[in-house]
């Protein structure tokens, strides 16, 4: 695993990852994902999709608005209590949230407690701090024909146009629950799952793409009974782990369940399991596992009036479900994936920064090239293993710049698993040389065996 900073110059080098907006500055706590970039993220959220959906006669999705009606954040309570704290230095008018510049506090740290830390401004290093305040993070936008004089000089206005960039996809989840039910009437326990963009106003952007401002989301609302929670959160927890090693790659030993302790909990939940991995800035959370019991069932019901009760198709007994919840931020798993992947070593004496992505999530399986691009019969006998290729995986590049040590130190650093070289011999044996990205080791293989 190399540090972060060679992680951001590789993505920035090889078109895994930019600075968003970059051309007019950037923009805090905004990437934009380049062409390598797009496909890994993709692959992500592919495997994901299949793992934890299509193998599963229990899992069903959707595709939420990202603007949904207020009414939506009022009741799962995030319009009350879905803030960071805040903390100013009264020196430099520098903010920050309190408990990422402080070791050993929670995100409930009250002023008196933040102050008895002695805890100095990152910025101009004094200790003069105004008190903590709580910083609703989520971004509202006024919906249809409002002019900001309208807003500005009428309330009433302001507040019935008023709405907000989902903070989260599970509450598209919650308002469809009903739907599912009405439309596939499924069995309990089953789930509903959804991938999508969330937007939450971080006070304090860090760490490349591990806290930003716009992200992808990929979560799971998985409904039960409620005697059977403990079961089915223990089938979940197990199933992340089956994920994360078995389907993304990454290093068991790296990953660390936390039991989040009541008192720093989220508001809904009675139980929850952080994912923790160990990123090269140190260890973070990757995912979580929450026991929402019936908090946002009840909630829906109680703010619109409908009944979220389900009827048990053996028993005929009908009560509100509870909920189980896996969720996972894509670009903290991107970050994973890439982190676990990112090795130096030296091949004959030169050093090498190679992924070691697994094969399922390399942007590209192959690469093909003629062993010298100035020698036309060798190009065009690439080109059509190229094409042969390219209609089997599809995932396939094709390169013919600089030499060939060239070619495999670039491929070696985006991933590819395999380069495939025709030469001379090519042309009348119908052999390639197969190299292998992990072991740089090569093979003469026939081109109907790719």
């Amino acid at each position: 695993m190399g540090k972060l900073e060679d992680i951001v110059s590789l993505c920035k080098r090889r078109g895994f990852v930019f600075q968003g907006s970059e051309v007019y500055g950037g923009m805090a706590g905004t990437w934009d994902f380049g062409p390598l970039g797009v496909v890994l993220k993709k692959k992500i959220m592919d495997e994901w999709w299949r793992f934890f959906v299509e193998e599963r006669d229990d899992m069903y999705g959707v595709d939420a608005a990202i603007l949904m009606n207020p009414r939506t954040w009022v009741a799962s309570g995030h319009t009350a209590t879905f803030a960071d704290p805040l903390v100013e230095c009264k020196e430099c008018k520098s903010r920050f949230r309190a408990d990422k510049i402080a070791d050993g506090i929670t995100e409930s740290v009250t002023t008196e407690e933040f102050l008895k830390l002695g805890v100095k401004c990152p910025v101009c290093g004094k200790e003069n701090w105004g008190p903590i305040r709580k910083f609703n993070m989520m971004f509202a936008t006024h919906v249809g024909a409002v002019l900001p004089e309208d807003v500005a000089g009428d309330t009433e206005v302001a507040e019935k146009s008023i709405a907000y960039l989902r903070p989260e996809t599970a509450q598209g989840i919650f308002t469809n629950y009903k739907n599912i039910v009405d439309t596939i009437y499924p069995t309990l326990p089953f789930g509903i799952a959804q991938q999508g963009k969330a937007f939450r106003n971080e006070i304090s952007p860090r760490d490349f793409i591990l806290r930003d401002r716009e992200c992808s989301q990929m979560e799971i609302e998985y409904f039960v009974a409620p005697e059977t929670w403990e079961e089915n959160f223990e089938k979940l927890r197990v199933m992340q782990h089956e994920f994360l090693e078995d389907v993304m790659g990454l290093p068991a030993d790296s990953i660390h369940e936390y039991e989040v302790p009541a008192d720093d909990r989220a508001h809904y939940s009675k139980r929850t399991i952080d994912y923790m991995f160990d990123y090269p800035n140190g260890e973070e959370e990757l995912m979580g596992l929450a026991y929402r019991t019936d908090f946002d069932l009840m909630n829906i019901q109680r703010e619109s009036g409908k009944s979220m009760e389900y009827r048990d198709k053996m028993t005929g007994e009908t009560f509100v479900p509870h909920v189980i919840e896996p969720s996972i931020g894509v670009e903290r798993l991107f970050l994973a994936v890439l982190s676990s992947a990112y090795t130096e070593d030296e091949v004959n004496g030169d050093k090498r920064v190679v992924l070691k992505l697994p094969e399922n999530l390399a942007p590209y399986r192959y690469c093909v090239s003629p062993l010298l691009k100035n020698k036309p019969e060798l190009v065009v006998k690439a080109r059509e293993v190229y094409e042969l290729l390219r209609k089997k995986y599809v995932n396939v590049t094709w390169d013919d710049s600089g030499n060939i040590g060239k070619r495999y130190r670039k491929q070696d650093e985006i991933g590819t698993p395999k380069c495939v070289v025709v030469d001379f011999d090519s042309l009348s044996d119908d052999t390639v040389t197969v190299r292998e990205r992990d072991t740089t080791g090569q093979a003469r293989i026939k081109i109907v065996e790719l």
